[in-house]
């Protein structure tokens, strides 16, 4: 007798044996796949949801809230740099105008960023208009208070600017209003003009900066006025779906 296994002879014993070890084997693949995927009743390991918290807690910080955030801060400082030894040194109101350069500059590539790259977050929906607001209502409330421009310029930048806010929001239930060509175009005349006022300019530089503005304020004005048909056409087709929708439902 050479004593050869029962298992390799393929009697019941060595059958049974293998079936017992691939039965153990699967035990402990199905031990380890469910440590892995978690608790067999679907829910999330206690961990997930502090990690997943901390992920969007950490997406807040990305490149483009970041820029939003250094407008923000650059305000106060425009505003102490812009009225810094009684408002008229051109010196300070050189150093004024950097500051708002940076911020206009930022202004353009935040919410690009933010869109190529996937960083869109609430903080930035919410942030970024309000320090376009800011900086450029810090600039015109500055510049007519030292008796720069008119005060009835800065009334209608800021006014428009108020309003077609509130106006996104009162037809935000039946749609966006999408920014146009023209909001970019007046937009960019605003920045332009309102940084020649910011500078003590003199001469043909001073005349052409009220050219400047000009155009800007004839922008402010009639994209303002398309901004509102836009917002009139956007909720009269909202009404019409939304009747089309309930008859429809009714029938």
């Amino acid at each position: 007798m050479t004593g050869v296994p029962a298992s390799a002879a393929g009697g019941p014993s060595g059958a049974q044996g293998a079936r017992g070890s691939a039965a153990a084997a699967d035990g402990v693949r199905t031990e380890v796949s469910g440590s892995a995927s978690g608790p067999e009743d679907g829910r999330a390991p206690r961990g997930g949801k502090i990690a997943a918290a901390a992920v969007n807690q950490a997406s807040v910080w990305n490149v483009a809230n970041l820029l939003t955030m250094l407008r923000l801060l650059l305000v106060p400082g425009f505003v102490m740099l812009m009225l810094a030894d009684g408002g008229y040194d051109p010196a300070w109101r050189s150093l004024a105008w950097a500051a708002f350069a940076v911020a206009m500059i930022t202004d353009l590539f935040d919410g690009h960023l933010a869109r190529t790259y996937n960083l869109v977050t609430d903080f930035g929906k919410i942030a970024d208009p309000i320090a376009d607001k800011a900086i450029m209502g810090a600039a015109l409330i500055c510049l007519s208070g030292l008796g720069d421009l008119p005060w009835w310029v800065t009334a209608v930048i800021l006014g428009r600017e108020l309003g077609i806010t509130l106006l996104r929001f009162l037809v935000i239930r039946y749609g966006v209003i999408p920014a146009s060509r023209g909001g970019k175009l007046k937009t960019l005349t605003q920045g332009v003009a309102v940084g020649m006022y910011v500078l003590a300019l003199t001469g043909w530089l001073a005349t052409l900066r009220f050219w400047v503005m000009a155009a800007a304020v004839v922008l402010t004005v009639v994209t303002g006025l398309d901004y509102v048909r836009q917002a009139i056409v956007l909720r009269r087709r909202g009404i019409a779906e939304r009747a089309a929708a309930l008859e429809e439902k009714e029938a």
